[in-house]
C-alpha cells in the first residue's frame, strides 16, 4: 500500500466508518453490527491523522490514550507496537473500542472537526487490538510475586482495570463476584450487539494468565464477610458498581408492565441470569423513558426481542441528549421511534392493573442548568398519550446503599450513596479502596478503567509506604 503522507491526506483521504450490517440483518439477532476494518483502511485512515502538537483528541479522552503515537504506527503498518502504546493507558481497549462515545470524547475532539470529519480512532483502536489478539500479543505471563495481596470485590472495568494494574506490579489479586458470570457491568449491562461476550472472557483469561484469581457466585458482605477480607488480605478494593435504579417518579409506576432498565437487558443478554419474573415483548408496544446509552440499548433490545412498536420518551432534545449519536442512529435504523421534549406525567392502566398508555405533556427548553445543558419546563395545555403495553424506565442508576448497622457503616457515603474516597481512591475505613461507578454514579465505561488504574496506583502507594519496597 502507497500513502501519500501530505499534509493534506486528511482531505485527500475521506473518512471512512467500520462496515456495518444492515439494519434488516442485524435487528433479527444479538450479534455485534460492525466489522473490523481491514489492514489497507486502517493505515489510510490512520494517516489521516495531523499529529498535532497538542492533541485535542487525548484531552478528550477520560483515559488521556497516546492517541497520536499509535496512529503514526498504524499509518507505518506497525500494528503490533500500535497495540502495545494502546496497552499502556488503558486495561480493556479492545472493550472501550467498541463502548465508548467516541463522537463525544477522542474524535468530537479532534481538530480536523473544523475543517471536515475527524480521524476514525475508535475503529483503528478496535483494529489494532483485534489485530493484536490475533497475532499472540495477548500472550502474557504472571510477573514475579511482591508477597502482597489485594481483594477485588466486583468484575466490572474498574474491578477488573484495578485488578490487572495490581497483578502486573506482582500483587497477587483475588477478584469476587457475585454473579454466576464475572464482567459486571459489560455482560449485565451492555447488550451483546455492541459487545459479545466472548470478548469479555477472552480479556478475563488474559487477567488470569497474570496472575488473578476469579471467584464468582461469592457476594462479600454475606458469603464472605468483610472483616473477613481486611484480615486475609494487605488492601481490599470495591468496584460494585450503580444498579439500584432511579425511580420513574410518577402515578403509575405500580401497573404491570412498569419494569426497571436493567433487569429487562439482563434477561435478555444471551448468558446472563435473572431471578425475576421474565419481561415479555414480543408483539408489544414498549415505551423507553430516558435518553442516554441504556434507553438506546433497551429499545434495541426490545426490536430484536419482537416488540411491535418501540418509543423513546425524552424531555430534551436530541442535542443535549446524552446518549451516543451513534447509538441513536443505530436505533433510528433499526426502526425505534423518538419523542423528543416529551415528559411523562403519569402511566396509566386498565382495570386489571396492565399497562395500557403513557401520559405525557409536551416541553421546551429554558436557561442552561449547572453543567450548562438547558432544563426543560413543560408547555401549559399539551398533554397528550402514548399507547403502550410495557413501560422500561432507563434514567439511570445510583449505588446500591450498605445495610443500615452492617459492617460497611464505617465508610462515609455522600449525599446521594456514593462512597467517598480520598485523592489514593482510599475510603474512611483503612486498607479499602473503591472507584467507578460505586464512587461517581453510573458513567462511562473509560471513566471506571480510569477509577480502577488510579486506585491500583493509591493501593500501591499505599501499601509501600506502610510496608516498604519488595
Amino acid at each position: 500500500m502507497t500513502l501519500t503522507n501530505s499534509k493534506y491526506t486528511w482531505f485527500e483521504i475521506p473518512r471512512a466508518d467500520p462496515p456495518k450490517r444492515s439494519a434488516v440483518e442485524r435487528s433479527e439477532d444479538f450479534g455485534e453490527i460492525y466489522e473490523v476494518f481491514d489492514e489497507e483502511t486502517a493505515r489510510a485512515q490512520a494517516s489521516r491523522c495531523l499529529q498535532c502538537a497538542m492533541p485535542f483528541c487525548r484531552q478528550g479522552c477520560p483515559l488521556e490514550n497516546r492517541i497520536p503515537e499509535w496512529l503514526q504506527l498504524v499509518a507505518e503498518g506497525r500494528f503490533l507496537e500500535a497495540a502495545a502504546i494502546s496497552g499502556t493507558t488503558s486495561n480493556l481497549p479492545e472493550l472501550c473500542a467498541r463502548v465508548c462515545p467516541q463522537e463525544r470524547l477522542c474524535e468530537g475532539n479532534c481538530a480536523l472537526n473544523s475543517r471536515t470529519e475527524p480521524v476514525s480512532i475508535g475503529a483503528i483502536e478496535r483494529f489494532i487490538n483485534e489485530y493484536a489478539f490475533a497475532h499472540g500479543q495477548a500472550d502474557v505471563c504472571a510477573p514475579m510475586p511482591n508477597g502482597r495481596s489485594v481483594a477485588v470485590v466486583g468484575s466490572g472495568p474498574a474491578g477488573l482495570a484495578c485488578a490487572d494494574e495490581l497483578a502486573k506490579w506482582g500483587y497477587a489479586v483475588t477478584v469476587f463476584e457475585s454473579q454466576p458470570v464475572a464482567g459486571g457491568l459489560l455482560v449485565n449491562g451492555i447488550p451483546s450487539f455492541k459487545l459479545e461476550k466472548p470478548l469479555i472472557e477472552r480479556r478475563l483469561a488474559v487477567l488470569r494468565r497474570r496472575g488473578v484469581s476469579v471467584r464468582t457466585n461469592i457476594t462479600v458482605g454475606q458469603d464472605v464477610p468483610l472483616a473477613e477480607l481486611l484480615a486475609q488480605f494487605d488492601a481490599v478494593f470495591l468496584g460494585m458498581g450503580a444498579q439500584r435504579a432511579k425511580p420513574l417518579g410518577v402515578p403509575g409506576g405500580e401497573f404491570e408492565g412498569v419494569h426497571a432498565a436493567l433487569p429487562f437487558l439482563i434477561q435478555k443478554n444471551g448468558g446472563c441470569v435473572s431471578n425475576l419474573p421474565p419481561i415479555e415483548v414480543a408483539d408489544r408496544r414498549v415505551a423507553v423513558v430516558g435518553g442516554g446509552d441504556t434507553a438506546m440499548d433497551c429499545l434495541r433490545t426490545a426490536i430484536r426481542s419482537g416488540a411491535r412498536e418501540t418509543t423513546c420518551i425524552y424531555r430534551r432534545d436530541l442535542a443535549n441528549m446524552p446518549g451516543s449519536r451513534k447509538e441513536y442512529v443505530n436505533a433510528i435504523e433499526e426502526g425505534a421511534n423518538f419523542l423528543f421534549l416529551t415528559n411523562p406525567v403519569a402511566v396509566e392502566g386498565d382495570a386489571q392493573g396492565r399497562v395500557t398508555q403513557v401520559r405525557c405533556i409536551r416541553m421546551e427548553l429554558g436557561e442552561p442548568d449547572a453543567k450548562g445543558r438547558r432544563s426543560p419546563r413543560p408547555v401549559k395545555g399539551s398533554e397528550f398519550v402514548v399507547p403502550a403495553d410495557i413501560v422500561l424506565v432507563a434514567y439511570g442508576f445510583d449505588p446500591v446503599p450498605f445495610p443500615a448497622g452492617s459492617e460497611w457503616s464505617q465508610i462515609t457515603l455522600n449525599d446521594w450513596g456514593g462512597v467517598v474516597v480520598d485523592e489514593n481512591h482510599m475510603t474512611t475505613l483503612p486498607k479499602v479502596f473503591s472507584g467507578g461507578d460505586q464512587v461517581r454514579g453510573a458513567d462511562l465505561v473509560a471513566f471506571a478503567v480510569r477509577d480502577g488504574r488510579r486506585a491500583a496506583r493509591g493501593i500501591h502507594r499505599y501499601l509501600t509506604a506502610a510496608h516498604g519496597a519488595r
